[in-house]
């Protein structure tokens, strides 16, 4: 029997669930057995908002553990990670990625558009705040934090104090309470983060077994898909507190397949946004996501991001 790989993972229910289920799909996929291992992060540790707390808040204390031999591997929420990876590191695979969209999850089971002015919602990213005021529906926006459960437990638990919360998709499926959504949100009204929805599962670069074992879980499409977001995000320079939305969808082109890459920039306020697209091939993933950024820019974005420092 072949030694376990020490997989490292974060505590919360969504990190052990996302951790459990690549770690099934490795040992499914290859026969090697996995363990995870907990690790505890300065984000965890903190009730701050993420927007202070920094981009890689969530993933400097595992992979500090993968660099220091404690791990073999680590699986993150991708859109967690900071856009440069180290050297010693490598993203050695992207699973199928989860659906990207927002959901929301309303006391009163009414859809965005049904909630009355003057309703409270919560969320905790500054993308979804300045989508949210953009909608000019005139509700109160606050932000929150904590885990899917406790979020959602500020809707419908028994000290309940929200009307509704804006939460990903992604999380709420993985940890199987579907059931609560009231309405999955159209990219159209609320564009989703970069790399929302996709996991990385990353080991040390010269781990050349690891790196071709792991490959088994990669993804070609939600790789693309990623990559071309990830891509518009690290040439903005904007992190993953910062008001910037990126959606890439795959579909099939006259000459093969095809990536139809969303991104905007969006004020605090959601008084002003910058909205633009661009296609290509997957071949051509990092470069569409580059020449969206520029656009962006060259339409004044940078004033936009230089408004949330």
């Amino acid at each position: 029997m072949s030694k376990p790989l020490r997989l490292g993972t974060r505590g919360s229910a969504l990190a052990l669930a996302q951790s459990q289920q690549t770690a099934d799909a490795l040992t499914a996929a290859t026969g090697r057995p996995v363990e995870l291992v907990r690790i505890v992060t300065p984000g965890d540790r903190s009730s701050a908002p993420v927007a202070q707390l920094g981009v890689g808040v969530f993933v400097s204390a595992l992979r500090d553990a993968l660099l220091a031999g404690e791990i073999d591997f680590a699986v993150h929420s991708y859109k967690d990670l900071p856009t440069a990876t180290p050297p010693s590191l490598h993203i050695a695979a992207v699973p199928v990625r989860e659906d990207p969209r927002d959901v929301l999850i309303c006391r009163a089971d009414r859809t965005l558009a049904e909630l009355p002015p003057r309703s409270v919602i919560g969320t905790g990213a500054v993308r979804r705040i300045a989508q949210l005021h953009a909608l000019g529906l005139e509700l109160q926006v606050t932000p929150i934090r904590g885990n899917v459960d406790s979020r959602i437990a500020r809707v419908r638990g028994p000290e309940a104090d929200l009307d509704a919360v804006v939460i990903a998709r992604a999380g709420v499926v993985r940890l199987g309470r579907t059931n609560e959504i009231t309405e999955t949100l159209d990219p159209m009204l609320m564009l989703p983060a970069p790399a929302q929805g996709a996991l990385a599962v990353e080991c040390r670069f010269d781990d050349a077994d690891l790196v071709e074992l792991l490959a088994a879980l990669d993804h070609a499409p939600s790789r693309s898909a990623v990559v071309a977001e990830r891509a518009l995000l690290a040439t903005l320079e904007a992190g993953c507190s910062a008001p910037v939305a990126a959606h890439a969808e795959l579909a099939e082109g006259e000459d093969g397949d095809e990536i139809y890459l969303r991104g905007a920039v969006i004020s605090p306020d959601g008084s002003r946004a910058i909205r633009l697209s661009r296609t290509g091939t997957p071949a051509e993933a990092a470069e569409i996501g580059k020449a969206l950024a520029a656009d962006l820019l060259e339409n004044g974005a940078d004033t936009l991001l230089g408004s949330t420092q």
